[in-house]
């Protein structure tokens, strides 16, 4: 039996930046995988009033690799994994100097610098603020961080260094949080996006899909991400890496994922939805059709995974009849 979800009401709900429902939310997961067409066209009208068919390009480089003394259970670089990982300290000024000219060869507009680790130490921010303003002084780039937990002053050094935006995921449910990890606290993860959101840097923070979280659990961190008022939102699917806690997982199916981009961005219409982790193994034939919900992705590798080809991406946006956005923010 067809449900009877009113797709075309939710549109016009979400285009006033109206809430849905959670029980419409859990509609939008539910949906019979024979509607994904309407679904998509749904989703898309929305994006397509707040973003057009322009796609944002974001490039990170990994800073800093293993190394990390906490526990979550998706991580190769955590402290529990026994993966085969690259471990090294933080890169130099230099390097990371390099990666954001690479960047630009990509035709990404956001360079994340990324690092491992509960949080960095004072020489790190030192290290990553001089990179960040000689980046800025020469480049149009915007600057993304993933650094971990901030206090007040490196935050405000950050600020001051140039960081436009600032990522630190939720990931999970706060109910499911300590399945994942156990050696910091959900709370502490928004008091951290709190904190940023304070120093006038924008906030970016997103969720990991297929650690065992249930749809009214979806559902609800969908919402959590519109209270806390993020700019951007970074999609994950988890990518299963042997050595993890989490290495057998089963994937998300690619229609499963399509509907959680949907759903995201009914509940959060006029934000940066990013399509991140996983997505090349997860939504695999598929990903065209999630940038008819999301509109932006990840170029290259990611942290310890690879990613697809830069040149596949490149045409797989064209393909779509999109375009490649270069105001990043």
């Amino acid at each position: 039996m067809k449900s009877s979800l009113d797709l075309e009401n939710l549109v016009k709900k979400s285009l006033k930046l109206n809430a849905i429902t959670m029980k419409e939310g859990l509609g939008i997961l539910q949906i019979e995988n024979e509607r994904i067409l309407e679904l998509m066209n749904a989703a898309y009208q929305i994006r397509k009033y707040f973003y057009g068919n322009k796609v944002k390009l974001n490039m990170l480089l990994n800073t800093k690799s293993g190394l990390c003394p906490e526990d979550c259970g998706y991580c190769s670089q955590s402290i529990v994994s026994e993966a085969a990982v690259e471990k090294y300290s933080l890169l130099d000024k230099e390097t990371i100097i390099e990666g954001a000219k690479e960047a630009i060869r990509r035709k990404a507009g956001t360079y994340c610098i990324v690092a491992s680790g509960r949080g960095p130490t004072n020489r790190e921010i030192e290290q990553i603020a001089e990179a960040v303003k000689e980046i800025t002084e020469t480049t149009s780039l915007k600057i993304c961080a993933c650094l971990g937990l901030l206090t007040k002053e490196k935050a405000e050094c950050l600020k001051e260094a140039g960081v436009h935006r600032y990522n630190h995921n939720i990931n999970t449910h706060k109910n499911h949080h300590e399945y994942i990890t156990t050696t910091h606290t959900y709370d502490q993860r928004t008091d951290t996006i709190q904190l940023i959101k304070n120093t006038n840097i924008s906030p970016c923070s997103g969720i990991i899909i297929g650690m065992g979280e249930t749809d009214e659990q979806i559902v609800e961190m969908a919402f959590a991400l519109k209270e806390l008022e993020v700019d951007s939102i970074p999609v994950n699917f988890l990518h299963p890496i042997s050595g993890t806690p989490l290495g057998n997982l089963p994937l998300t199916m690619p229609l499963k994922a399509l509907k959680v981009l949907a759903l995201i961005r009914f509940i959060c219409p006029n934000k940066e939805i990013r399509v991140s982790g996983g997505r090349e193994i997860n939504l695999r034939s598929l990903q065209p059709m999630a940038l008819y919900a999301a509109n932006s992705i990840f170029i290259g590798d990611y942290l310890t995974t690879q990613g697809q080809q830069i040149e596949a991406d490149h045409q797989l946006i064209e393909d779509l009849g999109f375009e490649i956005e270069t105001c990043a923010l």
